[in-house]
């Protein structure tokens, strides 16, 4: 018995000494957190998909606590409700939150473009890719797996005859699916916006239009008519400026003098915007 107290009380004194540094360490190297963490975190939707620039809400938060110039209308997903609340919260002026949607870059549905390979292998786009670029002809475009699908939180995307197709009523503009896409075609445009090239393919024209019959070929057409220099060729694929295309005085001319149509003019109201 003598034995076995021998070798159990050292445990014991070795405990509580232990117990009570770390009691003393947890009082003295405390890290004192904003009242209002609590309250800011509680305002944001959760969606942790990094729209706003930080990482994740609880990095949002902890940024609107800490940095009074951070910006309380930065979050898409919980647009001009979250901004609200924020600024009561911290007590800030209100401001009016840019709602964005997903749209994907890439026209080359079944209609417009063919398989070059008969693929066998894992349902995925990030796995696809890495047999010679995926089953397309187009290297560049959807590869028409659904990892934007899977990856959205709102059911906003499909794959429709061979491409992703985004439901921008029910877009929130998270941007989780443009993280999901390997060929990186999916972008994130403000919801006011009517233009968008649906093409994405670098490569010069004349190789483009024969893996694709809806892709640029840079013939520069679009950049010629556009009357306040809103579109420009770059790396062969048009590429629209929405800071010069807000006003455009004729309405979509270089939708209109697509030489191949892939410049799509649509609605693409968001669910903050329609709701």
């Amino acid at each position: 018995m003598e034995a076995i107290l021998t070798a159990v009380i050292p445990v014991v004194i070795i405990g509580v000494i232990c117990a009570a540094v770390l009691v003393v360490a947890s009082k003295v190297m405390a890290v004192k957190e904003d009242e209002r963490f609590p309250a800011v975190r509680e305002c944001l939707p959760g969606a942790n998909c990094g729209a706003c620039g930080f990482a994740g809400c609880d990095g949002y938060a902890k940024a609107l606590c800490e940095n009074p110039d951070t910006p309380a209308n930065l979050c898409i997903p919980g647009a001009d409700t979250v901004s609200k609340k924020l600024s009561e919260v911290l007590g800030v002026e209100y401001a009016d939150v840019v709602e964005q949607v997903a749209v994907v870059h890439c026209g080359g549905d079944c209609q417009h473009t063919q398989d070059k390979v008969d693929y066998h292998g894992i349902e995925s786009c990030t796995a696809a890719k890495l047999l010679y670029g995926g089953k397309g002809s187009c290297t560049y475009g959807c590869l028409g797996f659904g990892d934007c699908a899977k990856a959205c939180p709102n059911d906003a995307i499909c794959i429709d005859d061979g491409i992703a197709r985004v439901n921008t009523r029910s877009c929130i503009g998270c941007g989780i699916c443009a993280k999901a896409c390997p060929n990186h075609l999916i972008t994130l445009v403000a919801d006011m916006e009517r233009v968008v090239v649906t093409c994405n393919n670098q490569d010069k024209g004349a190789v483009t239009r024969k893996v694709c019959s809806n892709g640029c070929i840079g013939c520069k057409k679009c950049e010629k008519v556009c009357p306040l220099g809103a579109i420009k060729v770059v790396n062969n694929v048009a590429v629209v400026d929405y800071e010069k295309c807000d006003h455009c005085p004729d309405f979509a001319v270089c939708a209109k003098n697509c030489t191949t149509g892939c410049i799509m003019v649509a609605d693409l109201s968001g669910t903050h915007r329609v709701s």
